[in-house]
């Protein structure tokens, strides 16, 4: 039996009723705690006020609803399908001879075109706001005049052309408007990918057009014996200043539209863009794992019995949503560290969580 467009229609609209009231309250809860936080580190500062907090919270929240997307979907699809079930409608489609894989497709198909929306919409906006809620959040509650950091270790940076490559390491920056200075500096020139040639050493260096500007430098060349002490050296780049505070932007507050052509710079510049690249695929992934939440919430709900126990779905969704959490955790942690391709860590948990939701929707309605 083919499923008409008037029921098609009307279990769509149930399920996207449903998830907005949960995606609503996700929203609200995430907001409340968020305030209350951003109050306990605001009571220690006294040009932040009230509004400055509420803002601030506002600004985070559309980044905090992407995480919150899928499980929202989770739940909101288990709602759905609970009253349809609970009120005899899929339970006499299915005596019609409407099989569960029909009254799925609309849910289905509204849960890509949610993901589509997401990624399309959703994302730049929650990107452009995470951005401002850095600034603000750098400015007022951690007294940064920036949003450069560099680890214990320094900072580390690479260039390379056609020829020679440079790995640069500095053991602190200074910023200064436009203008960025690197302090304790020393780079290692190579010539194709791995002849070493020469050691640069430099008490500064600051960054100019096209060359940095070094000073209190020390030269070791690998073909002479003694060092050569300059009091200033000009050492030919291609780093701009863009590309260093580029470099340190998280790829959560760049847009899904802009992040492939900022992954190239990074690339071009010689930066590491694993971080951006993964964040990206798992993007893409998003309609996908949208998919997976409504199949292993049919699981839970889609039962001939009215008398299913409300605390085996609610506690079934919940320990799966947690589950799923930690997993992608790992297996991000993985890609981030290149333990595993980045495109696998990224597409692994919607492509497993959308088999395990096939499983036991097969399992369920036909095993």
């Amino acid at each position: 039996m083919r499923l008409s467009l008037i029921l098609s229609l009307y279990i769509g609209r149930h399920f996207l009723a449903s998830f907005a009231v949960i995606f609503a309250i996700f929203l609200g809860l995430i907001f409340m705690f968020d305030i209350v936080e951003l109050l306990r580190r605001a009571s220690s500062h006294e040009n932040v006020g009230a509004g400055l907090v509420l803002q601030m919270g506002l600004m985070k929240l559309p980044f905090m609803g992407q995480q919150a997307f899928p499980f929202a979907v989770l739940f909101g699809g288990m709602a759905a399908f609970w009253r349809l079930t609970r009120n005899s409608e899929l339970i006499v489609a299915r005596a019609a001879g409407v099989s569960a894989w029909q009254f799925l497709l609309p849910v289905l198909v509204t849960a890509f075109l949610l993901g589509t929306i997401k990624i399309a919409a959703l994302n730049p906006l929650a990107s452009a706001l995470l951005s401002n809620f850095d600034r603000l959040n750098a400015t007022y509650l951690k007294g940064q005049s920036n949003l450069l950091s560099v680890s214990a270790n320094g900072l580390w940076l690479r260039q390379a052309d056609d020829k020679n490559q440079s790995v640069i390491h500095a053991a602190s920056i200074g910023i200064d408007g436009a203008n960025i200075t690197l302090n304790q500096v020393t780079i290692f020139v190579y010539k194709g990918s791995d002849k070493f040639v020469q050691r640069i050493d430099a008490k500064t260096g600051e960054l100019e057009d096209q060359f940095w500007h070094l000073r209190g430098v020390t030269i070791h060349d690998r073909e002479r014996e003694l060092p050569v002490q300059k009091a200033e050296h000009w050492f030919a780049t291609d780093i701009t200043v863009n590309n260093i505070n580029d470099s340190f932007a998280p790829p959560e507050t760049l847009s899904f539209w802009d992040l492939p052509g900022f992954i190239d710079n990074l690339d071009r510049a010689g930066f590491s863009a694993i971080r951006h690249r993964l964040y990206w695929h798992s993007l893409l992934a998003a309609p996908l794992l949208l998919c997976a939440m409504v199949l292993i919430a049919a699981t839970f709900t889609l039962r001939h019995s009215r008398v299913v126990n409300v605390t085996y779905v609610v506690a079934g969704g919940v320990l799966t949503g947690f589950l799923l959490f930690f997993f992608s955790d790992i297996v991000f942690a993985l890609g981030t560290r290149e333990s595993i391709p980045v495109v696998l860590a990224a597409w692994t948990p919607s492509g497993i969580s959308t088999l395990l939701g096939l499983a036991m929707m097969f399992h369920l309605e036909d095993g």
